[in-house]
């Protein structure tokens, strides 16, 4: 991010909320004030979210940020003038984990400078409440929105959440990056700009009878490849597979980039041979009770999931 900043010669980077997901160290502060230090266009706004929220001895009450960089600590809605760049950066810290009232509802621009921008961190009901139907009331050029990791753009708002640079965890699918904006006598135009280095991905891995657990995990390389092996990987294995097999699912991770394989595949008995091998037991009769289900049913499934056990029981 400081790298495209200072390639664009960016004139302000606003980080809406949660620069750390939990409660920053005094070094990891001066880590990323050195980091910010190296902007040689930018201003810097930031504000403290839900996750690093201000706790009353939080390091972020004392810290003395670079000169370029701006932390706004208040609780109640304040601002941060650039005279230079005739703009008013507002916006307000989370002083604890959860804040119930919509306190960017009445949070109207003062009109101090000639552009205007609100940094607003929240949108659930635990975490600040915000109805879009009342952002472009309040008179912003832009609100830069923090809290939701995936990014959303609001438009007709003038608004948007730059969602997280980067996935934060195994359900976060989908790109990450920020939101890129320019503002002059037009207004104001943003656009997303895809820049994580990789992606978690929800990846259906089809499977036939024919397949062994070998072929399996070659199945799962090849699509790997396809996708990208910079992305990390949820798997589901689906289909019907042969009954005598046994996938070994710890060994399904070609790249080591596989953080969960789950299977969802079904023996693929032939039902009619084994209902006329065993019509006269209880097999035979279990077979007969749900054979006529659609093979999507709960019934079918528990059909699959009874004969295996059966035959199981049935070798043991």
């Amino acid at each position: 991010m400081v790298e495209a900043c200072n390639k664009e010669r960016a004139d302000l980077l606003l980080i809406a909320g949660d620069l750390f997901h939990r409660q920053p160290l005094l070094r990891e502060l001066k880590e990323v004030n050195s980091l910010l230090a190296t902007l040689k266009h930018t201003q810097v706004v930031l504000v403290a979210g839900n996750h690093d929220y201000l706790k009353k001895d939080s390091y972020y009450r004392t810290f003395r940020w670079a000169r370029n960089v701006q932390m706004i600590l208040s609780e109640d809605i304040s601002c941060v003038e650039f005279p230079q760049l005739s703009l008013a950066v507002y916006g307000c810290s989370y002083h604890s984990r959860e804040i119930k009232e919509a306190k960017y509802d009445n949070a109207f621009a003062r009109k101090k400078q000639r552009y205007e921008i609100l940094i607003a961190h929240g949108g659930d009901e635990k975490h600040i409440p915000i109805q879009r139907n009342k952002i472009k009331a309040l008179g912003y050029d832009y609100v830069a929105l923090g809290h939701i990791h995936k990014p959303q753009m609001f438009q007709e708002e003038g608004a948007a959440y730059a969602g997280a640079l980067e996935p934060i965890d195994k359900n976060d699918v989908g790109p990450h990056g920020y939101v890129r904006g320019e503002m002059d006598d037009k207004g104001c135009r943003v656009w997303f700009v895809p820049d994580a280095e990789r992606e978690y991905v929800h990846m259906d891995v089809e499977i036939d009878k024919a397949m062994t657990g070998h072929s399996v995990r070659e199945r799962i390389k090849a699509q790997i490849e396809e996708r990208g092996v910079q992305n990390l990987y949820k798997i589901t294995l689906k289909g019907l597979r042969d009954p005598d097999i046994l996938f070994d699912l710890g060994d399904m991770d070609p790249y080591g980039n596989v953080v969960e394989v789950s299977d969802e595949t079904k023996p693929a008995y032939e039902f009619g041979r084994l209902l006329e091998q065993n019509k006269d037991n209880l097999l035979g009769k279990f077979i007969e009770s749900l054979l006529n289900y659609e093979k999507d049913s709960m019934e079918y499934q528990a059909l699959c999931e009874g004969v295996q056990a059966l035959m199981e029981t049935r070798r043991g």
